[in-house]
């Protein structure tokens, strides 16, 4: 699983040389600072979850049905209400978390034969404290071991 992790994050840092950060997600954004630990925009990768499951008897190989969160943060000082002259921050940061997806998307991993392409089942934006928004999804895939 580090593996994936590790490819993941160094695909998403070649695709978008833009981000200011890419980095495992440790829980950067859940500070109780006043500022940030991060710099913006940054993509933070984590919080893997696997549901595993026996193929054999003797337990000697198993398959698990994986998960981890992908989170696009972007800090919106902008004045983004309508008629602001800035309504187009909007667009750009829709459009970033969108190209990030399609990024990641049935994504398959050469490197890591036991593991089966990426696939969307979640997402949501919300907002932090000081105009951070983030663009979470969750991503599903299988892995053998």
């Amino acid at each position: 699983m580090q593996q994936l992790l590790l490819l993941l994050l160094q695909h998403i840092a070649n695709q978008f040389p833009y981000l200011s950060l890419v980095a495992e997600d440790c829980g950067q954004l859940e500070t109780q600072e006043d500022t940030y630990p991060v710099t913006f925009p940054c993509v933070l990768i984590g919080n893997s979850d696997t549901d595993w499951r026996d193929l054999d008897e003797g337990c000697d190989s198993q398959q698990g049905t994986a998960t981890i969160t992908v989170r696009l943060a972007i800090d919106c000082y902008d004045d983004v209400h309508v008629g602001s002259t800035q309504e187009a921050s909007i667009a750009e940061r829709l459009q970033m978390a969108q190209d990030i997806h399609r990024a990641i998307q049935g994504m398959e991993f050469e490197e890591c034969e036991n593991v089966w392409p990426l696939s969307r089942i979640k997402s949501r934006d919300y907002t932090l404290p000081g105009n951070i928004k983030v663009y979470e999804s969750i991503y599903r895939f299988t892995v053998m071991e």
